[in-house]
């Protein structure tokens, strides 16, 4: 059984970080790429960042372009995301993924992957 299992959300305030990480079971991150999704209430779900299979592109949303930082440790089965200079409006709940094979993943589309995990809150206050 595929699991994805996300940790490091917390409580912030504006200018703080924090540190996603998302550990793999039942399933070998290295086959694909992985992503960084968020949903804030009454918003629909959307790309943050995402990592190809081998950690050799990166791509980000716009909107946290030189703020957060996808990675990857695939001997761990684990992908990280660091967030620096959080705002408010980052506040959501962020979900870890993996991409269906074949997919665009770097256009940041939910329709683009598969496996998702729980979800961690995040909340940054001002």
């Amino acid at each position: 059984q595929v699991q994805l299992a996300e940790s490091g959300g917390g409580s912030v305030q504006a200018g703080g970080s924090l540190r996603l990480s998302c550990g793999t079971s039942g399933y070998t991150a290295s086959w694909s790429a992985m992503g960084w999704f968020r949903q804030a209430p009454g918003k629909e779900r959307e790309g943050v960042a995402a990592i190809s299979s081998q950690g050799g592109r990166t791509v980000y949303a716009d909107s946290v372009k030189g703020r957060f930082t996808i990675s990857r440790d695939n001997a761990q089965n684990t992908v990280y995301l660091q967030m620096d200079s959080l705002a408010p409006q980052d506040t959501a709940m962020y979900y870890c993924t993996a991409a269906l094979p074949g997919r665009l993943w770097s256009r940041l589309l939910p329709v683009d992957f598969g496996y998702w995990g729980q979800g961690t809150q995040v909340t940054v206050s001002s």
